[in-house]
């Protein structure tokens, strides 16, 4: 069993060109069945200012390509926005 704690740990890097996303700040949960949804995932570039908001993004959980010792690999992450299919 992984704990949401062990996952925001772990870094998440875009295999299609090896970016840095971020870390895991929060998980999408189907309510009916308890499976997870999508991961989200607080940006890397942070708004100017003690009380702004960083950027998420929310990424399918289907992008995962492997879940590793330090980093989380996903794949077809294209742009901004909502990434995936969530």
């Amino acid at each position: 069993m992984v704990k949401l704690s062990d996952l925001q740990m772990k870094e998440i890097i875009a295999v299609d060109d090896g970016s840095r996303l971020g870390h895991i700040i929060d998980l999408e949960i189907d309510g009916n069945n308890g499976r997870i949804l999508a991961i989200i995932v607080e940006g890397k570039e942070k708004k100017q200012g003690m009380f702004a908001k960083a950027d998420e993004l929310l990424i399918a959980w289907e992008k995962i390509v492997r879940i590793g010792e330090e980093v989380i690999l996903v794949k077809e992450i294209y742009g901004p926005g909502i990434y995936g299919s969530a």
